[in-house]
């Protein structure tokens, strides 16, 4: 059943504990059916990305570097904005659990219309790309390229923002499968675009670095498209009449929406900006550290795709639960996803742990002598990310449930007090202050998560615990 809550049983029909036991379970199961699909989604949003940067790699370095720099600009801009209307979840989870369907259409819209107005705002700054890379000493040549590929990506910030909207709304009711199907026919939409427009394939003109920007316009604008065509079409949305409402602005609605949204954009950069401040004191290192810093990362990237989905599960089931008033219910919710996520997250750990000399060989050829250096850095640092995916797992678990409980102000001052004050803080004294470097570095990063973690999961237990 869509957006189904899980109450205590009536009555005595069952003994006690061997109630709560049914209770636990069915919970874990309504979790874990929304979780994979939502999972195998994050999967493809890197399958999605990989391919880009696999296709710029065909152009040669300069198109790389050109992209590498228009995306370093492009991510910051839609990490905010992807926080700012991920606020739409909660809320609509929330309002389902409490049976006031009514709101859930104008949430929606608001959330269109907030998708609008970031897109051309933050187009307009990423408009002049190329005069913010030079502020920044970049190359002339360079910048220049990347600011003609921010130029066509930046058509995509609107829709890649209402598709946020998209996802949280269909999550809500418990309808991840059709996220997924998209997602993956993104990923063949997105290898075809980049293959005719930035090769000149199938009658289009070769577009270069230009062609990649196009082609991700296209897809996010296309994958929009076709959640958007769910939402209205299936039996299930119908009478919510999403389309056909007023689309005046809600002056209170988009109030809560930046008062919930804001803060998790935010939380959300105060990590992403720790580990671009972790690759540049790597660079400080050498190119070795560098290269294993980005290769280790991307396997921990994949990785974390594991928890993610468990998070917005989370949010999901704890705002159903706390819609409808269910401490019980929103307590279960918020720890069977906690328990799930790092269970299955077990799996890449142990792989960290146990063959981390062949994940790098994924990446570099053994065979040749220059790689040696960067796959043995490699194994060290996949070593440290089985504690990393364990921490990190956990904050962005108990995140999401206290973004179910729209309890996002507070997580965002302790993502900024653990990933900056103690993270970057700790990463600075081990790795250059104690002279332990490479591993220096990311055992700071690694105590500045477990730091955000257990807050997080100490604030959960706190407000979930509260009659």
């Amino acid at each position: 059943m869509t957006g189904e809550l899980i109450h205590e049983p009536p009555g005595q029909q069952w003994p006690e504990a061997k109630g709560k036991v049914v209770l636990w379970r069915r919970e874990a199961w309504a979790s874990t059916r929304l979780a994979v699909p939502l999972i195998l989604a994050q999967l493809a949003h890197v399958a999605i990305t990989t391919t880009d940067v696999l296709m710029m790699g065909w152009l040669g370095p300069e198109a790389v570097a050109a992209g590498s720099l228009g995306t370093h600009l492009y991510f910051p801009v839609f990490l905010l904005g992807l926080g700012v209307v991920a606020a739409v979840g909660p809320m609509t989870a929330q309002a389902l659990g409490a049976r006031q369907r009514g709101q859930i259409p104008d949430i929606f819209r608001q959330g269109l219309l907030i998708s609008a107005v970031m897109g051309v705002v933050f187009g307009s700054v990423l408009w002049w790309g190329e005069a913010i890379l030079l502020v920044f000493g970049q190359q002339a040549e360079t910048a220049a390229a990347a600011q003609s590929y921010l130029r066509a990506a930046l058509w995509g910030l609107a829709p890649s923002f209402a598709l946020v909207v998209l996802r949280n709304f269909l999550a809500a009711h418990s309808r991840p499968r059709a996220i997924m199907v998209v997602m993956i026919l993104g990923v063949c939409f997105n290898a075809l675009a980049d293959y005719a427009l930035m090769f000149g394939h199938f009658g289009f003109p070769a577009l270069g670095v230009v062609g990649a920007g196009l082609a991700s316009s296209l897809v996010n604008g296309w994958m929009f498209l076709a959640l958007l065509a769910v939402a209205v079409v299936h039996r299930e949305f119908r009478p919510y009449r999403l389309l056909a409402g007023p689309w005046r602005p809600n002056l209170s609605l988009i109030r809560e929406v930046l008062a919930i949204g804001i803060p998790i954009g935010l939380g959300i950069l105060a990590e992403s900006s720790l580990f671009a401040a972790t690759a540049l004191l790597m660079g400080l290192i050498g190119t070795t550290a560098l290269a294993a810093n980005a290769i280790a990362l991307q396997c921990m990237s994949v990785a974390f795709m594991i928890p993610l989905g468990f998070s917005q599960a989370a949010t999901v089931r704890v705002g159903l639960a706390a819609g409808a008033g269910d401490r019980a219910g929103l307590a279960r919710a918020g720890w069977s996803a906690l328990g799930l996520g790092l269970l299955l997250s077990a799996l890449p750990v142990t792989l960290f742990l146990v063959v981390p000399r062949f994940l790098a060989t994924l990446f570099l050829d053994p065979g040749q002598s220059v790689n040696l250096p960067v796959i043995e850095t490699i194994v060290l640092l996949l070593g440290i990310a089985a504690l990393f995916q364990v921490f990190d797992g956990i904050q962005i678990i108990a995140a999401g449930a206290l973004r179910g409980l729209k309890d996002t102000r507070v997580p965002m001052w302790i993502a900024l007090f653990g990933y900056w004050v103690v993270g970057f803080s700790c990463s600075l004294l081990l790795g250059f202050g104690l002279g332990l470097e490479v591993i220096g570095i990311w055992s700071g990063v690694a105590l500045g998560l477990a730091v955000t973690a257990g807050l997080l999961v100490w604030r959960f237990y706190v407000l979930s615990a509260r009659p």
